[in-house]
C-alpha cells in the first residue's frame, strides 16, 4: 500500500510559512538596492514597494480562489493542471523543481552564512573572513562557503527527517525576524520625526552614481526578490489541515502582513539615517544610529536568522519537488521518487535529489556572481530572473481560469485575474529594462532545462506506447 503525506500543518503554521518565506533577506538588503535604483528618491522607493506589493497581492488573491477549488499534492502545479492542462503543469512543475526552488534555496543559504559571519566580524574584528573583490564589495572566503553548505545540510536534515520540526522552525524564525523589523518601524519613524531626518529624506534626493534609464521599472524588478516566495506555501497543500479553507486565509492574511511590514520598515529606516548614508552603508547604519553599536551589530544576526527561516521554507518545497512530479507518474523514475518513507512520512528520494540540485545551482551562483570565476555571456542574476519566469508562467493559468470558471463572480473570474495578468506583464517588462541582454542568456539556459524535461516526458510516452 502506498504511504501518503500526512495532514500535519494548521492555519497559523501556514500563515507563518507565507510570511516567513517571503520576509527573508530581501527586506533587509533590497531596501538599500531599491533606494539606489530610484536615484536616491525615497518617495519613489515607497511607490516601487507599493507596486511590487500590489502585484503580489492580486496574484496571491487569484491563486487563493484556485486553492478553494483544487487540492492535490503541489498547489501551483495543481492549478496549472486544472486550468491549462497536464502537459503545462508538468513543465511548470519541472521548472520549479530543477531551477526555481533550488536556485533560491542556495542563495538564501549563502546569505544566511554571509550575515552570520558579518555578525561574528562585528564581535571579533580580527576574524579573517572577507577577501576584497576586484570590483568593490566583498567575496567571502572558505569560512562562508563551509557555513553555507552546513546551512543547506541543516535545513535538508530538518525537512527530510522531521517535517513537524520544520514547521516549528518556520514559526519560530518568523516571530524572531519580525522583532527587528517591528522595532525599526515604530522607533525609527518616531526617531526620524523628532530629529527631522525623515522629513529631510522625503524632500531631498541623494547623489547616486550610475542611476539611469527607467528608474521605476528597475526598482520594481528589485522588489520581486523581496516579495517572492508566497507561492511556495501552496506546496504543502496536501499536508495542510482543511486546506481549501486554511490555505486561502493563510495567503491573504500573510500577504497583507508582508506589505505592511515592508512599508513600515522602509519608512522606519529612513528615520534613522540620511538617504546618502543608507545608499553607501546600508540599513545597519540606521540601526546603529538609533539603537547604538551593540544592537546595530545584532541586526546582522537577526538577518541571518531571517534568511535561515526563508531557506527552510524553500527547502520544504525543494524536498517535495520530484515527488510532486512522480505522484503524477511524470519526470525521471516516478516509481522511485513517489516513495514516501513510512517512518518520517517524507519523500526521502525526492529530498536527496533536491539536495544535489541545490548544490549544483549554488556552485553556479558562487562561480559566476560571487567569485567571478566564470565569465562570458551565460552569467545572469539567479536571484531575480527565475522569479520573473514564474510571473510569465502564471499568465496562461490566469487566462484559462477566466475562460473556464464560468460559475465564479465577476470579481473572482475577471477583475482580479486581469489585474494579476497586468502585474505579471509589468514585472516582465521591468526585468527587460533592468537586466537587458542577460535576459537572453538566461532564456537559453532555461530552454536547455526545459528540453531536458521534454526528453523525460517523451521517453515516458514512448515507453508507454511500446
Amino acid at each position: 500500500m502506498e504511504t501518503k503525506l500526512e495532514k500535519r500543518y494548521g492555519l497559523f503554521t501556514a500563515i507563518c510559512m507565507v510570511v516567513g518565506i517571503v520576509i527573508g533577506s530581501g527586506v533587509f538588503f533590497k531596501a538599500q538596492t531599491i533606494l539606489t535604483k530610484t536615484g536616491g528618491d525615497m518617495p519613489m522607493g515607497i511607490v516601487a514597494w507599493l507596486i511590487g506589493g500590489f502585484i503580489m497581492l492580486v496574484c496571491l488573491l487569484t491563486f487563493s480562489f484556485m486553492a478553494q477549488k483544487y487540492e492535490k499534492v503541489n498547489g501551483l502545479v495543481d492549478y496549472a493542471e486544472a486550468t491549462v492542462g497536464p502537459q503545462y503543469a508538468y513543465y511548470l512543475g519541472w521548472f520549479t523543481t530543477v531551477m526555481y526552488y533550488p536556485v533560491l534555496t542556495g542563495i538564501l543559504s549563502w546569505l544566511s552564512a554571509r550575515y552570520t559571519l558579518v555578525f561574528l566580524v562585528s564581535v571579533n574584528p580580527v576574524f579573517p573572513l572577507m577577501i576584497p573583490a576586484a570590483e568593490g564589495g566583498c567575496v567571502f572566503g572558505p569560512e562562508c562557503m563551509v557555513l553555507t553548505l552546513f546551512y543547506i545540510c541543516l535545513n535538508f536534515a530538518i525537512n527530510a527527517l522531521s517535517p513537524k520540526l520544520a514547521g516549528k522552525v518556520q514559526t519560530s524564525t518568523t516571530v524572531i525576524k519580525l522583532i527587528p523589523l517591528g522595532l525599526m518601524a515604530v522607533v525609527g519613524i518616531a526617531y526620524g520625526l523628532l530629529n527631522g531626518t525623515l522629513t529631510n529624506n522625503f524632500t531631498t534626493v541623494a547623489v547616486v552614481e550610475g542611476a539611469s534609464g527607467n528608474l521605476m521599472f528597475t526598482a520594481v524588478c528589485a522588489t520581486a526578490f523581496a516579495y517572492e516566495g508566497w507561492i511556495v506555501a501552496t506546496s504543502i497543500n496536501a499536508e495542510l489541515k482543511d486546506a481549501k479553507r486554511n490555505l486561502p486565509k493563510a495567503l491573504i492574511i500573510g500577504g497583507i502582513i508582508i506589505i505592511m511590514t515592508y512599508l513600515c520598515y522602509y519608512i522606519g529606516v529612513a528615520g534613522g539615517a540620511s538617504n546618502q548614508q543608507l545608499i553607501e552603508e546600508g540599513a545597519t547604519v540606521a540601526f546603529t544610529n538609533i539603537f547604538g553599536g551593540v544592537l546595530g551589530n545584532i541586526l546582522n544576526l537577526f538577518v541571518a536568522i531571517s534568511c535561515l527561516g526563508t531557506a527552510n521554507g524553500l527547502m520544504l518545497a525543494c524536498t517535495r519537488g520530484m515527488y510532486s512530479l512522480a505522484s503524477r507518474k511524470e519526470g525521471p523514475n516516478p516509481e522511485i521518487f513517489s516513495q514516501v518513507d513510512k517512518t518520517s512520512k517524507m519523500p526521502t528520494n525526492s529530498a536527496i535529489a533536491a539536495l544535489a540540485m541545490i548544490a549544483g545551482w549554488f556552485l553556479y551562483f558562487y562561480c559566476s556572481n560571487l567569485a567571478g570565476m566564470w565569465t562570458g555571456p551565460f552569467v545572469f542574476d539567479p536571484s531575480e530572473l527565475p522569479i520573473i519566469t514564474i510571473y510569465f508562467m502564471y499568465l496562461p493559468i490566469f487566462i484559462q481560469w477566466m475562460r473556464k470558471e464560468k460559475n465564479e463572480s465577476v470579481m473572482r473570474r475577471f477583475i482580479l485575474p486581469i489585474l494579476a495578468c497586468c502585474g505579471s506583464v509589468f514585472m516582465i517588462i521591468a526585468c527587460i529594462f533592468s537586466h537587458g541582454m542577460a535576459c537572453l542568456w538566461y532564456l537559453i539556459v532555461f530552454a536547455v532545462f526545459m528540453l531536458i524535461g521534454y526528453s523525460f516526458n517523451r521517453w515516458k510516452k514512448e515507453k508507454a506506447d511500446a
